[in-house]
Order: structure tokens, then C-alpha cells, then sequence
């Protein structure tokens, strides 16, 4: 049984190249945070150590092992390492001395199963020594051994190990779907389902998260207060944002894109009430004061600033100055201040 929700195709490329025994030594799994790559790792992992008769089963020793993290043959490799030390947490990238550990384990047979599989979680953080040194093992496979990448922007990789990878792309999950399974599988109140799926754009491991962690829809509301301010506040505040989001940059791109991410949900919600279709839109818990939003904001620069966001995010994935493209982004925002000064000088 696949635990993956609402990733339809990937799954049906995976169950036909099992059925063939025609399974890539490597492949990159490539989508937003939370949208299930790490899900599909473990049930290919779980598929590949099956010893059901439909698999992945979930019900034999190796499946229940893989999902426990603890089959001999399979091991995730990421910044984390092997340890949950204050050191470990900050790292910023995986070392070539995790991947030279992962190569001499990937040289011995599998120790208790059929395959020996490497989930590298974050790949796009692999070291440039790191990732030249999974080249090499790439380019020269062992048998029963299959690597699997997880990553959100592929071009942060170095061509040549995307292109030693069979590419698998996450779409975003229908609503319905998501909404569904909360409350069939997971028991979620059917109002909270509505909620958890819309504000999940998709990513249904987040919508999973946070039914069980009420913290991580506090932290959205938080992240989600902070970029409406964006919308109405004077230059001076945008450009203390965009301040802030570019000295995290270095950091945590994560954390900057993240809050784009939902920038750009919020201008889409402004543009689907723009054109009357909320049934559509992404928040809405914050119906009426995006449509307070879209008053004196015309759809022409509405879409335009739609267009500003996608082309920042672009931008910082391809290694420009953050904080010169988030200076740009903040002054593109379509200001309603200097209509509403005409309006009243009018009137006198």
C-alpha cells in the first residue's frame, strides 16, 4: 500500500518500472517542502524490501522496518547527520565526508535485504566536494543499490548529477483530496479539513503536520501577518522587511522563500476575488480583509505584482543579490496611498 496522497503519476512511474524490473539506480525527487517526496522515498524503499505478495505490503517485517527507519539496508542521509547536536543542527551543508561513509556502505551487499537504498533528504545542500564525490558513484552504480534525491529546486544541483537521475516531479495535490483524507484517514474535523487543505497549497504532508500540530498553523497566521503588512505599509517598512529576508538569505533560503511562497498565494487570492472566483482562493480564513485589499488595486496590478513575485523568486534561485531584488519587489508594490490622496483632494 502506497502512503503517498494525491502524487498519482509519480506513483504509477514507480509501480511500472517494479513491475518491470527496470528500476533506476538513482532518482530525484523534485518538489516544494512538505509535498510528500519523503513519503514516496520510504514506500519505494518499503516496495524494493517487500516481501508481500502486493507491494509495497506495509505489513511484512521489512516494510514495517523501513517505516520505522530501521532496516539495516536503508539510510537517509541529510544535514541533520547522524546526531541531533547543537553543531549538527546548524549545518549548512551535507559533507563529502557523509557521502564517502554512504559509498564504502553502498560497496557491500545488502546486509538483511533485496536492495540497499540512500534517501539524500535536502540534496541541493550537498557540498560541491560532496556532490562531485556522488558523481562518481552515480556515473559507476553498484548493483541492488538505489539512490534517491530530494530536492525542491534542481538547478541548485550540478547538471551532470540531475542528469545521472530519473526525474520525478511532484505536483501540487487537489484540495478535495487532501481534504478528504484529513477527515476519512486522519479524523480531522470536516471545518478543519477545509482549512488545513486550502492553506496547504497542495503540500499534503503540511496539511498532516499541522492537524496534528497546532503550532504550525500559528506559525502560517504569523508568516501570513507579516507579508499582508507588506501590502498596505509605507516604503520604509517594506524595505525594514526586505532588510530582514535578505540577512536570512545566506542562511535559510528556506525561510525567505517560504515567505514568498505565501506573498505570492495572498496576491492570488486578491486576484481570484478580483474576479469573483473565491471559491478558489488559498486563505480563506482572510476572505474579507483581502478583498479590503483589493479595493483601489486594479487587476492589471494585481497581475503585475503576481508577475514581480514570481520573477524575485527566480531571481534568488539563480544567486542574485537578495537584497537588491527584495528592495525591487517591495517598490513594485502597486500603492493605493497616493489614489486615495487624489480622491480626497478632489472633494475639496
Amino acid at each position: 500500500m502506497w502512503q503517498i496522497i494525491g502524487q498519482d503519476r509519480a506513483v504509477a512511474l514507480l509501480q511500472r518500472s517494479l513491475k518491470r524490473g527496470s528500476v533506476s539506480h538513482a532518482y530525484m525527487f523534485i518538489g516544494p517542502a512538505h509535498s510528500g517526496k519523503m513519503t514516496l522515498a520510504i514506500d519505494l524503499a518499503r516496495a524494493l524490501n517487500c516481501e508481500g505478495s502486493e507491494i509495497p505490503c506495509g505489513q511484512c517485517e521489512p516494510c514495517r522496518k523501513v517505516t520505522d527507519l530501521k532496516h539495516a539496508d536503508v539510510q537517509v542521509v541529510g544535514l541533520a547527520g547522524d546526531d541531533s547536536s547543537t553543531e549538527s543542527k546548524s549545518k549548512t551543508e551535507i559533507s563529502i565526508e557523509q557521502i564517502r561513509q554512504m559509498q564504502h556502505t553502498a560497496s557491500l551487499p545488502p546486509f538483511e535485504g533485496k536492495y540497499r537504498i540512500y534517501i539524500i533528504e535536502n540534496a541541493e545542500s550537498l557540498s560541491v566536494e560532496a556532490a562531485n564525490a556522488l558523481l562518481k558513484t552515480l556515473e559507476e552504480p553498484e548493483s541492488k543499490v538505489v539512490f534517491i534525491l530530494l530536492v525542491t529546486d534542481s538547478s541548485l544541483l550540478l547538471e551532470t548529477v540531475v542528469s545521472r537521475c530519473q526525474l520525478v516531479e511532484f505536483v501540487p495535490a487537489p484540495s478535495g483530496k487532501i481534504r478528504e483524507s484529513l477527515t476519512n484517514i486522519w479524523g480531522v474535523d470536516p471545518e478543519k479539513a477545509i482549512l488545513l487543505a486550502r492553506l496547504s497549497r497542495g503540500r499534503f504532508g503540511w496539511a498532516v503536520s499541522a492537524a496534528q500540530d497546532d503550532r504550525l498553523i500559528e506559525q502560517h497566521s504569523e508568516i501570513v501577518e507579516t507579508m499582508l503588512e507588506v501590502v498596505n505599509a509605507d516604503i520604509e517598512t517594506r524595505f525594514i522587511l526586505s532588510t530582514q529576508l535578505a540577512a536570512n538569505f545566506g542562511n535559510d533560503r528556506n525561510f525567505v522563500f517560504e515567505r514568498l511562497d505565501i506573498l505570492l498565494a495572498l496576491w492570488r487570492d486578491m486576484l481570484l476575488i478580483k474576479t469573483d472566483s473565491t471559491d478558489n482562493i488559498t486563505n480563506i480564513d482572510r476572505l474579507d480583509e483581502l478583498t479590503e485589499m483589493t479595493k483601489g488595486r486594479s487587476l492589471s496590478e494585481i497581475r503585475n505584482y503576481i508577475r514581480s513575485i514570481q520573477k524575485a523568486i527566480v531571481e534568488l534561485r539563480q544567486n542574485a543579490n537578495p537584497r537588491l531584488v527584495l528592495e525591487v519587489l517591495m517598490l513594485d508594490v502597486p500603492d493605493t496611498s497616493y489614489k486615495k490622496e487624489v480622491a480626497s483632494s478632489g472633494k475639496r
